[in-house]
């Protein structure tokens, strides 16, 4: 029944994603796009963090914790996106959906396990307009992008020992980027339009650690740490520049440019490395708190096709603190009781700085976890945020999210006793 009912989830969700929007930020004018995967909606309920696992829910941010799953495990997150936007002397507010992962895991072994699924990383999709005044003359231009990166992934997670546990990730990364700026000019009847497209491709791998141990009686004491090598994104580009008139979406003449002569045909984008280290302590099936620290390198990145003058990176990195809290799990009389109430913050300096401005991303979170029979659950998180700032003109975000995602279990590769 529960195949069942994850196959028809699993159809809606991934029909829906074709038509949605993954980011409407400006700032996803910048790089590769906004970076959007922060793990599980469990994990981002509880501020991000990735070092607690447990044996009935998939942690996609460290591959070791697979060695703890005991039930076949299929999830999916949806978000919704309520974005205030503002400067100086403006407010807009947009909305989007977006499909955040879709994952299946299931043991192999009582000290292995293994997972697959698909998540957006990065997306793009702004739409912007500047004003200006070129030799006497009002000049509009307009810039719009979309796509993004994507990713395939399969991760094992083993048991060396009682307490510590190892996996690792191997990621298929492939997506598109497409880039249009638009000019017009007072007086002048054409404008013209440059559009820039890049497919992309590549493989990364992360490698995850986790120890667990027992420490004054019953509390738990859980470390983890997770590595990310960095890696190469092929990128296979074209350039066209075209005429259109004013008022119209239509070119009038297109060419293509080559790229070839200029060495950009063909480029590399980095993706920077990271390192992510957590520990946390708590009390099984009743409580946990800890916090984490994920630094990356993203100073190295360059995009050589777009070539944006007003745009450096510098090394970033995350804090994140969170935890979770039972009631009674085994409760026979109180469904509130068995509830999962998970809680969290998290502050990140993006490494992204625009017009010589840090652009810093805060936000605090509150979300449950509802048994829906079973050991699978329904989990919804509440997430308030603000990134981005007024100063030099750029612009500040203040966004409300609902994130809503399924962990349906069931046991495979069990042996029957009888017919």
């Amino acid at each position: 029944m529960i195949r069942k009912i994850f196959v028809v989830i699993t159809l809606f969700v991934l029909t829906f994603s074709f038509a949605q929007e993954g980011t409407t930020s400006p700032y996803s004018y910048y790089g590769m796009g906004d970076l959007k995967f922060k793990g599980t909606i469990e994990n981002q309920a509880m501020g991000g963090l990735s070092v607690y696992s447990d044996s009935i829910h998939l942690n996609l941010r460290n591959p070791s914790s697979l060695a703890d799953l005991k039930l076949t495990t299929f999830t999916a997150g949806i978000s919704h996106h309520s974005i205030e936007y503002h400067n100086a002397t403006d407010n807009k507010t947009k909305n989007h959906v977006s499909f955040d992962y879709l994952a299946v895991g299931f043991p192999l072994s009582n000290k292995m396990g293994l997972s697959f699924g698909i998540m957006p990383y990065t997306a793009v999709g702004y739409d912007l307009t500047a004003e200006g005044d070129l030799d006497g003359q009002q000049q509009i231009k307009e810039f719009t992008g979309e796509g993004g990166l994507n990713k395939v992934f399969l991760s094992l997670g083993y048991k060396i020992t009682h307490n510590l546990s190892l996996g690792i990730t191997g990621n298929y990364d492939f997506g598109k980027l497409d880039n249009t700026n638009s000019v017009l000019t007072e007086d002048v009847i054409y404008g013209t339009r440059e559009v820039n497209a890049s497919e992309l491709s590549g493989i990364d791998f992360n490698i995850g650690a986790n120890y667990q141990g027992k420490i004054l009686g019953d509390l738990i004491v859980r470390t983890s740490a997770s590595f990310t090598p960095e890696a190469k994104i092929s990128s296979l580009n074209t350039r066209t520049v075209s005429t259109f008139l004013a008022g119209s979406t239509s070119s009038i003449e297109t060419e293509e440019v080559d790229l070839e002569a200029m060495g950009l045909r063909d480029t590399d984008l980095i993706l920077p490395s990271n390192f992510t280290l957590g520990v946390g302590l708590g009390k099984q099936y009743k409580w946990f708190v800890g916090s984490e620290v994920q630094s990356i390198r993203s100073s190295e990145f360059s995009n050589p096709l777009l070539n944006i003058q007003n745009v450096e990176y510098k090394n970033g990195y995350t804090f994140s603190v969170g935890g979770f809290y039972i009631p009674n799990y085994s409760s026979l009389t109180s469904y509130w009781s068995k509830v999962v109430y998970r809680a969290g913050f998290r502050f990140e300096e993006t490494g992204l700085m625009v017009n010589n401005q840090e652009i810093n991303n805060f936000g605090i979170s509150f979300g449950v976890g509802l048994p829906v029979g079973g050991f699978s659950n329904l989990n919804l998180n509440f997430e308030y945020g603000n990134r981005g700032t007024i100063n030099a003109g750029l612009i500040e975000e203040d966004y409300f999210n609902v994130k809503l995602s399924l962990s349906l279990n069931e046991r495979w590769f069990v042996k029957r006793k009888y017919d």
